[in-house]
């Protein structure tokens, strides 16, 4: 088995925010590993290996779940509402998905902040396209497709439906990962009832000229060992202290986009999450209560 190098991660990298088609990619590794048997062989490593996303049971007694819909114009969207199975009101926290959809990693994700004490939702911005398919690049060109105002109008108006759910206490956090960590920004710029915090993991960054409209502190964690990404923070800073905006920076050195996602092996970095996680939490609880 070939190791894998900062060009093999770089590669799958484009594959999966739509540079380059599955032919196209598995072609380049091959050439990069010495063979489509070689190729074949690694590529388990760097996709996300949904057989071990639960680390929270669907039926974990400590959390109860259920569906949740709400509508945005003509569109209904659908999600999954988690939260601790006692008595009380919780702070809100919008958990929005990779560029995959929500998918069993994200839908774990979010039971995962209702063990944490929140009221967690995870909505599924596809829905009223039919909903995330199983199929994950069939997932992705249907994001690719979406405009990014109307996937963030879709959010936004989740952020205000959760709000308002009476077992909620009206504070609501967003947290996005990869092209949800993105949205998470542009959800920020919208300020939708509600939103009282953001967190935002490796996502793009908004323009310059939006950051004024921003209201609600955010935390942004960049991975090192992502210059795609990386490449806009210099602006987006200094935008945000020009503007005077409450914020946390956080760039983990040696760390891989999606370092988070504990579901690939290839770019999971588990001290690196935890402390990410740590600070998020804590983040959270400053803001919502």
């Amino acid at each position: 088995m070939p190791p894998i190098t900062q060009t093999i991660v770089d590669l799958y990298d484009r594959f999966t925010h739509g540079a380059l088609s599955r032919r196209e990619f598995m072609e380049r590794l091959a050439a990069t590993v010495g063979g489509t048997a070689a190729a074949t062989a690694l590529l388990p490593l760097l996709q996300n290996n949904y057989a071990v996303a639960q680390t929270v049971a669907e039926n974990d007694p400590r959390i109860a779940i259920s569906r949740f819909q709400y509508e945005i114009g003509d569109a209904m969207m659908n999600g999954e509402l988690a939260w601790p199975a006692r008595e009380g009101r919780f702070p809100g926290v919008v958990v929005i998905h990779e560029n995959r959809g929500l998918n069993p990693h994200i839908r774990d994700v979010t039971r995962r902040f209702a063990l944490e004490g929140f009221i967690a939702l995870g909505i599924d911005v596809l829905s009223p396209e039919g909903g995330t398919p199983a199929d994950e690049d069939r997932a992705r060109d249907m994001i690719g497709q979406l405009p990014p105002d109307r996937a963030a109008a879709r959010l936004a108006a989740g952020v205000a439906a959760l709000a308002r759910v009476q077992t909620c206490n009206g504070k609501v956090g967003t947290v996005g990962y990869c092209w949800g960590g993105g949205m998470v920004n542009r959800i920020a710029v919208l300020n939708p009832p509600g939103l009282a915090a953001g967190v935002s993991y490796y996502g793009s960054q908004v323009p310059a000229d939006q950051v004024e409209r921003i209201r609600t502190p955010l935390m942004l964690h960049y991975a090192g060992n992502d210059d795609r990404i990386n490449a806009g923070i210099p602006a987006f800073k200094a935008a945000l202290e020009w503007a005077k905006k409450d914020f946390e920076l956080h760039v983990y050195d040696g760390a891989q986009h999606a370092f988070n996602n504990d579901t690939n092996a290839a770019r999971y970095n588990k001290p690196v999450a935890d402390l990410a996680l740590s600070r998020t939490l804590a983040f959270f609880r400053k803001h919502l209560g």
